[in-house]
């Protein structure tokens, strides 16, 4: 068992056949120093639009997290010391204080009748990863290079990924300790203004940690959200000899078969490609309809076109557009022929392969495409800047599951698995 003295995770002498989780001291927020947890928090970096949820984040609390996960100054350099700067004097000042005693942590999130429990901690990195951690989408090199200058930077995981693992139908060890745990005291309590109640608490009794890594070390996880951290997390641990801090990474690890996670769609917004040209280039490639609104009543016409094929919705000038239907000797000729039928079939890999690359000319980069989680924020931005928003629907957890088992990675931004958690509730600093 790790150094429960340190709070630094150590080595094991034999690669970990699983998760191997190790417990931390965690940094939280003092709550007398900020004006409330809530003011504090954040969703993760990627899920911030820029610049509106940003700049209602910075004004929300002088302390709020996102002035870590995204610093604001003139070059990458001025961020990244920027952001070590601002942790440093808020552990120096007191807003952020690392708890007494390591130990993992059991995080809940409620919203209505959706309830969703897993444990934080540091889980170890190896080259076994590749087995035990399965990802599920590509990443883009300039992302894991911008996250690891961060980290590198702060000497820090500010913002734990979320991985999803099947515990089986009695949940094992982990789900025995998360009841019995989740009938204490929390650490903390707040609600976000989304509505999401979030309790934490810590586990530091050296029977239920032993009774937690046992079962999750039987395990394997995908990873729900955070490749791009994932990629740092295993660029960092090659970079720095082992043993060493970076041989571990912040990690959420949720049983779904106790706990099902939503899996949304994550959007396209492209800035410079106007609904009617984009029209205009399907003819002869896809059938094209307008559906009523409003928009809720249009993604239900996509779901249901879903269901027949692949088939995308786009809108930005007022009205909605469901293009369904390809031309197979058109997907014959663009979609890649050596990967699997489900991966050849996903409505994410013909929006790249077919609609983006072929039809449209529209290259993957940030000047020409926006990622974005919120369906009607992307509407609302297509219609403001004259671009067109491409609609997806969701893609089936099993689906996402079976072809990361083969080692077969999605186009990025496929998925959105959630809720997410919070960022800013347990942070990890690497130097205790």
């Amino acid at each position: 068992m790790d150094d429960a003295g340190s709070g630094r995770p150590q080595p094991d002498e034999q690669t970990a056949r699983g998760l191997d989780l190790a417990p931390f001291r965690g940094v939280r927020y003092v709550p007398d120093r900020v004006g409330s947890l809530a003011a504090v928090t954040s969703p993760p970096y990627d899920v911030v639009v820029r610049p509106d949820g940003l700049h209602h984040l910075e004004s929300a609390d002088p302390h709020n997290i996102v002035r870590l996960i995204l610093p604001q100054a003139v070059s990458p350099t001025a961020r990244t010391e920027r952001a070590a700067d601002t942790l440093g004097r808020w552990l120096s000042d007191g807003v952020l204080a690392a708890d007494p005693v390591p130990g993992l942590y059991v995080y809940e999130q409620q919203h209505g009748d959706h309830l969703q429990r897993g444990v934080i901690g540091a889980l170890r990195l190896s080259e076994a990863s590749e087995g035990v951690v399965l990802p599920h989408e590509d990443v883009m090199d300039p992302v894991v290079a911008d996250r690891a200058a961060l980290m590198r930077a702060t000497n820090a995981n500010l913002e734990p990924l979320l991985l999803t693992y099947r515990g089986g139908e009695d949940g094992g060890g982990t789900a025995t300790v998360i009841d019995r745990v989740s009938e204490r005291d929390p650490l903390l309590t707040t609600t976000t203004e989304d509505g999401v109640r979030h309790r934490l608490w810590s586990v530091t009794a050296p029977g239920e940690i032993k009774e937690i890594r046992a079962d999750l070390l039987r395990h394997q996880a995908l990873i729900a959200d955070g490749h791009h951290r994932w990629a740092t997390y295993l660029r960092l641990r090659t970079a720095h000899p082992s043993p060493s801090p970076w041989d571990h990474g912040l990690v959420l690890l949720v049983d779904t078969v106790r706990y099902p996670l939503r899996v949304r769609a994550i959007h396209r917004l492209l800035h410079r490609l106007p609904v009617a040209r984009a029209l205009t280039a399907l003819e002869g490639h896809f059938r094209v309809r307008t559906v009523p609104g409003p928009l809720d009543h249009a993604m239900a016409a996509l779901g249901a076109a879903t269901a027949e094929g692949n088939a995308f919705l786009l809108t930005g000038d007022g009205a909605f557009h469901l293009v369904d239907r390809p031309d197979p000797a058109l997907l014959s000729r663009t979609v890649p022929g050596d990967r699997p039928a489900a991966w050849r079939g996903l409505d994410a890999t013909v929006l790249h392969s077919v609609l983006l690359d072929h039809v449209w000319g529209v290259p993957d980069s940030p000047e020409q495409i926006a990622y974005i989680h919120d369906t009607a924020t992307t509407v609302a931005k297509a219609e403001r800047d004259g671009g067109t928003a491409v609609l997806l629907h969701p893609v089936h957890e099993d689906v996402v599951r079976e072809l990361a088992q083969q080692g077969v990675t999605m186009p990025r931004k496929s998925t959105s698995f959630g809720p997410k958690p919070a960022t800013g509730l347990v942070l990890r600093d690497l130097g205790l």
